[in-house]
């Protein structure tokens, strides 16, 4: 019976002993698997980090941009690989999860403002409706862009101040560019007195602008009669010119218009005002001066 009893003991400490091997050594493969993925998993996030830094420099991206938004793909997939890991062990991933989604989530609620200017920012870079050196009118503020960084843009006015925009107001509003396109239309307001030759002044603002030679032939130009106004005849014309001349092709022109205008007699009214007295009112302005003379008396 002591016989059986040794024997029983011993088939059972030997099935222990198989059984801890068995699960020792899954637990070493599960390891071996975890610390495989990691480094896969860095290999993996460094290709990921230099081929996007790649694809945003060749499309001309801010290095700003393209390192922070490089860096944080990096970032993302040695995340992703270390839940994977911990997973691989045995360890429970859906509270991690929870854990970075709530903290992601209190980081945001307290960064909003910063957070949405980063995303204008990302926007702006890769729509490009802004670049640098260009001329913009962004509602409140115009000038000529000097950079656009991750969270807000420079300008420089015409008249040497810097301005500093968020880009989460530059994205949530208008933005005009004056200088995207390489040509730009310029038009003129001549005023003339009603008593002027309306064919004659047509046929001399016509004849400016076609000796002009920075006026462009296309898309082509127009002068004509605008409006009616109360003390002159409103003539409109409307020329395109290079982007880079628009400024001084306005003034050369109002010198030009002005000239031609002098040389063929046409007049450029200015506001004026008739008045008329009565002989009432003559009247009683005289009674009074009279009463005050005779009161100083």
């Amino acid at each position: 019976m002591e016989r059986l009893e040794i024997i029983n003991y011993t088939k059972q400490i030997g099935l222990c002993f198989l059984l801890k091997k068995k699960t020792f050594l899954s637990h070493f493969i599960n390891l071996l698997l975890a610390v495989i993925v990691v480094t896969i998993g860095f290999f993996i996030s460094q290709f990921f980090s230099k081929g996007a830094k790649k694809l945003l420099s060749v499309r001309h991206i801010d290095n700003t941009i393209s390192g922070f938004l490089s860096t944080l793909a990096r970032y993302t997939v040695i995340i992703l690989t270390f839940i994977i890991a911990l997973g691989q062990i045995g360890v429970k991933t859906h509270s991690i999860i929870a854990i970075i989604g709530a903290a992601g989530m209190a980081v945001g609620l307290a960064l909003q403002g910063s957070l949405s200017n980063f995303a204008a920012g990302v926007l702006l870079v890769l729509l490009r409706p802004l670049r640098t050196n260009e001329y913009v009118n962004l509602g409140n503020a115009a000038g000529t862009v000097l950079n656009v960084h991750i969270f807000y843009t420079i300008l420089k006015t015409l008249d040497g101040k810097i301005i500093v925009v968020p880009n989460g107001k530059i994205v949530a509003g208008n933005i005009i560019n004056y200088s995207r396109e390489p040509i730009r239309r310029n038009q003129f307001v001549i005023n003339v007195a009603y008593d002027s030759n309306v064919d004659l002044v047509i046929s001399v603002l016509q004849s400016v602008i076609d000796k002009e030679e920075r006026v462009l032939k296309h898309p082509g130009n127009f002068v004509g009669l605008n409006e009616f106004s109360p003390s002159s005849l409103k003539f409109v014309v409307k020329c395109w010119c290079h982007n880079k001349e628009l400024t001084s092709v306005y003034s050369d022109l109002m010198l030009k218009f002005k000239k031609a205008l002098d040389q063929h007699n046409i007049t450029i009214p200015y506001p004026k005002m008739d008045v008329y007295l009565y002989k009432k009112i003559h009247k009683m302005l005289k009674i009074t001066k009279n009463q005050k003379k005779e009161s100083k008396k």
